[in-house]
């Protein structure tokens, strides 16, 4: 049996980090992941997917991603249920993190920190010229091209 789940994406709010009794580091985060097609209104759609880490990965995680971090995470689906207050039984589906991944420069993640979300939780990028990933722009002109 397989259970392998991949994801690239922004984070829809900070971070959380918690201790169980025995100390024992735990966080969890929303991922929203772009769906590859758009709807009939032209817009693009998202999943939200619930993230959930342990030990040191998961203090790590939340010190240096926050609310519209891009991110790439590696884990396994895992679904279980609880009992809540009020006594019903309620079942969560996540994925458990066992390797993550920075997509952006540090630079770009400093640029984004005062920017927002729109309504529809789109991360809205002011545009620019500027290359993806933090590179370089490189100026070519088409006569230096080999094609």
């Amino acid at each position: 049996m397989l259970n392998r789940v991949v994801l690239t994406g922004r984070l829809t709010k900070d971070v959380e980090v918690r201790y169980t009794q025995s100390g024992i580091a735990t966080a969890s985060a929303h991922i929203a992941v772009a769906r590859n097609y758009k709807n009939s209104s032209g817009e693009t759609e998202s999943d939200f997917i619930n993230l959930v880490l342990w030990r040191k990965p998961a203090e790590n995680f939340a010190n240096f991603f926050d609310k519209g971090s891009l991110v790439g995470v590696e884990g396994r689906f895992q679904s279980r249920s609880y009992d809540d207050q009020q006594g019903n039984k309620r079942y969560v589906t996540e994925v458990v993190v066992d390797n993550f991944t920075f997509l952006e420069s540090r630079a770009d993640r400093e640029a984004r920190q005062g920017q927002q979300f729109d309504q529809n939780n789109n991360f809205n990028q002011q545009s620019n010229n500027a290359p993806m990933f933090g590179g370089t722009e490189v100026d070519i002109n088409s006569d230096d091209l080999p094609f």
